[in-house]
């Protein structure tokens, strides 16, 4: 899979899908530090050792890159940036039963901005699995000759 870019200061506007998920009691915010472990947990038994680094990484940084989604005070998804590579977006989860309800959207919307917000022009999707999702929510495109890109000669396991 290739590595997509998306240009950062043309990004549709998150609020009201931001507003939309709130009414309905599922909270898009920056993760804090004293849930680190709550969240890498989460993450491990959701999606994975893999993407626990790499949500680990995101809470080493001077500002914490790590976005869930709560519901009821439980964690219903996540999406990190800067965790692989600066400048590049990802991972992002959302748990199976709270799936097509648009929380990957926001998720996906809250953390770009935040790139936005932190000096990025443009981020970078590593190998986006849905390219699709990608080109349709914030016009991501193909960067030519990037797969497999920075996850080449991957442990196996």
């Amino acid at each position: 899979m290739a590595d997509l870019l998306v240009k950062l200061y043309e990004l549709p506007d998150e609020r009201p899908r931001l507003a939309g998920l709130a009414e309905s009691g599922i909270i898009i915010r920056r993760a804090m530090a004293y849930e680190k472990f709550q969240v890498v947990d989460w993450v491990r038994a959701h999606f994975g050792t893999g993407w626990a680094g790499e949500c680990d990484v995101a809470f080493a940084n001077a500002l914490i890159s790590c976005f869930i989604a709560t519901a009821a005070g439980n964690i219903a998804g996540f999406a990190c940036h800067d965790s692989t590579m600066k400048n590049f977006f990802g991972p992002l989860g959302v748990a199976e039963n709270f799936r097509h309800q648009g929380i990957g959207t926001a998720l996906l919307l809250r953390c770009l901005h935040g790139m936005m917000a932190a000096g990025y022009a443009y981020g970078v999707i590593g190998d986006a699995e849905d390219a699709d999702f990608y080109a349709r929510t914030v016009n991501a495109v193909e960067i030519p000759g990037s797969s497999p890109g920075v996850y080449r000669d991957r442990l196996k396991g």
